[in-house]
């Protein structure tokens, strides 16, 4: 890429990170994860037993190969020819993720905290407003109305126990 063009690129445009990067971080996680695997099925038994394999057997080796996947993409990376570092996410698209991620994780915990059809009446509430730019009062309405048919599907017409809060307990269910 030339100079020019990389100053062209608007900042929504710019790499949040490189595919270089992320190799490497990826490679390193799965040797951590390999080695992990391996020392709890080597501490479990990865030997042959008089009668089988132990029950670490399989997974020691398992691991042994996904470490040594690991280690050959590092070396392997280490000798490769240092090209410009193409980018693997870029701002805008960062944006976007982190849009999905944050109220979806945010959900996770509210969820064991006001119980899912609060939880899930905000999220909805708030995915038809932020992203969706519908008007508040279609996105509350929308949130109850969906929100109310779970409660009806799950708790009365299945008798499902789902996680509950504050405003269940108060309603006596």
């Amino acid at each position: 890429m030339k100079s020019q063009d990389v100053d062209a690129r608007t900042d929504e445009d710019r790499s949040v990170v490189g595919e270089r990067k992320v190799e490497i971080a990826v490679l390193l996680g799965l040797l951590a994860l390999a080695g992990l695997l391996g020392f709890d099925s080597w501490r479990v038994g990865n030997s042959w037993a008089s009668d089988g394999p132990q029950a670490g057997y399989f997974p020691f080796y398992l691991s042994v190969l996904m470490a040594g996947a690991s280690l050959y993409g590092l070396v392997a990376m280490a000798f490769a020819r240092r090209s410009a570092d193409l980018p693997f996410v870029t701002r805008q698209q960062f944006t976007r993720v982190m849009q999905v991620f944050v109220p979806s994780f945010l959900f996770c915990v509210l969820t064991q905290i006001l119980g899912l059809y609060v939880a899930s009446f905000l999220l909805i509430a708030g995915f038809m407003w932020w992203i969706g730019r519908l008007p508040v009062w279609v996105s509350l309405l929308t949130a109850f109305l969906f929100s109310l048919a779970m409660f009806v599907t799950f708790e009365i017409a299945f008798d499902v126990i789902m996680p509950k809060g504050p405003l269940e307990t108060a309603f006596g269910y």
